[in-house]
């Protein structure tokens, strides 16, 4: 087996984003958080604070704690996204790469003439060289190099920040010995604990088990193929098909209140309602998790219905949804955090139009065209519906960047992130500037 995939993983990608643009950052301990609030937990650390313990997942009080002079920056999803593309440009100068698996990692397929080590490890050195040329220390990226994307993705795990893992199919599975499975990727908390429940502990185990055992863990041919992948077989790209389209958003505290989680809500709603039209798709199912603040209780409800991709029509289910919340929550136990979920999508395609539709329907469907319109012209929420007021004057549930997908800008972002908010903003701020100057000039 030959060396056939680059694997480049930038290093805490969202601080090091943080660290680039303010010197300042360097060095230091610096936490990237959703909220301004202290309630709230990173979703990502520089290795200055990763030193401390401070990981993704932490809560910013719990961080305070490990670290005193961590530094908290508020994300910033856009910027995140338009320096990705910058870095994709830099990485497709020294060699050609397939779609981003996700906003910091990236897979480069070797062609024949580069897949001895020497000439793969060439390419790895021109891409840290172009990456310190134009940005210096502050971002840097692990490689790995192997004979699949899963054990390229593994190497360059295997040594950060700034490493450089070759592994060979002689190696193997020897070199993956010293991880521990839930290293691996595919290995989350529920799969394995079913390892654990087959009697399988350590990598070593892991490695050593067949492809039968392996398929009999996992309910079906995924085990065959984590299987392929541990030892070096070169499998095709899974299909990824879209089954659920939803949000979530940490409140802050001004929206912890039954009138702000209401409107935070509908706001996630009707984002993910958009993402469903522009999509081709209908929901049959919508599901509603509330947190409640020092509660482990929490609001999860759900209803099924017919396929529908109308906004007003999944507003009116989920305030539906929300009516138990009242009852549950208080002014010690306010609502924290809330997700919602279209799932059972089915294609439009397989959906022919009503020859009945009435005049609400065609009226429902019309706004819809509108406002997706103009929401995907000038950025959400330029049009939006009266109940979200809150969520929107607070600037809440901005756009995320959810794992495995980059986020379009110009149609994700709120209006006030927009590219073309932006060049009408400034360009207003510099005719008003300079009407400003000429009645001073007199």
């Amino acid at each position: 087996m030959t060396l056939r995939y680059l694997f480049v993983d930038f290093n805490s990608y969202f601080a090091s984003v943080e660290q680039f643009d303010d010197p300042a950052l360097r060095g230091r301990p610096v936490a990237v958080v959703p909220v301004a609030s202290e309630g709230t937990c990173c979703i990502a650390a520089s290795y200055q604070a990763k030193a401390f313990g401070v990981k993704t997942g932490t809560g910013v009080r719990e961080a305070r704690q490990r670290c005193p002079d961590i530094v908290f920056r508020l994300a910033r999803p856009e910027r995140y996204v338009a320096l990705h593309h910058a870095l994709m440009d830099l990485i497709g100068r020294c060699i050609p790469h397939e779609t981003p698996a996700s906003i910091d990692e990236v897979a480069c397929v070797l062609m024949l003439n580069e897949q001895s080590e020497d000439a793969a490890r060439a390419i790895a050195g021109q891409i840290k060289a172009a990456l310190r040329r134009d940005y210096g220390d502050a971002i840097t990226c692990s490689i790995g190099i192997a004979p699949n994307r899963f054990l390229a993705k593994t190497a360059a795990d295997m040594r950060k920040p700034d490493g450089l893992t070759v592994l060979h199919a002689a190696d193997l599975p020897q070199a993956l010995h010293g991880l521990q499975p839930n290293e691996l990727c595919g290995v989350g908390p529920s799969m394995q604990q079913r390892l654990l429940a087959a009697g399988i502990h350590t990598t070593a185990q892991l490695c050593a088990a067949s492809p039968r055992q392996l398929k009999a863990i996992w309910g079906g041919i995924g085990g065959e193929r984590f299987w392929a992948d541990l030892h070096g077989v070169d499998t095709p790209p899974r299909r990824s098909n879209t089954s659920s389209i939803g949000h979530s958003h940490v409140l802050g505290p001004e929206l912890r209140s039954l009138h702000g989680a209401r409107a935070v809500a509908g706001k996630l709603l009707t984002k993910a309602a958009m993402r469903l039209r522009r999509g081709g798709w209908k929901a049959t199912s919508l599901h509603l998790n509330v947190r409640l603040l020092g509660r482990e209780e929490r609001l999860e409800n759900s209803c099924r219905f017919a396929a529908i991709d109308d906004s007003q029509q999944l507003l009116h289910l989920l305030w539906q949804l929300l009516a138990p919340l009242p009852g549950m929550a208080s002014r010690a136990h306010p609502p924290l955090a809330i997700s919602v979920a279209l799932t059972g999508l089915q294609a439009n395609s397989g959906h022919s139009q009503d020859l009945f539709e009435d005049r609400q329907q065609r009226r429902r469907r019309a706004l819809n065209q509108v406002l997706d319109a103009v929401n995907q012209r000038y950025g959400n929420n330029t049009l939006y519906f009266g109940a979200l007021q809150p969520a929107i004057s607070a600037g809440a549930a901005p756009m995320r960047i959810p794992f495995s997908v980059i986020p379009d800008v110009a149609a994700e972002a709120d209006a006030h992130q927009h590219p073309l908010w932006l060049q009408a903003h400034n360009r207003f701020n510099v005719i008003a500037q300079a009407q400003h100057q000429r009645r001073l000039d007199g």
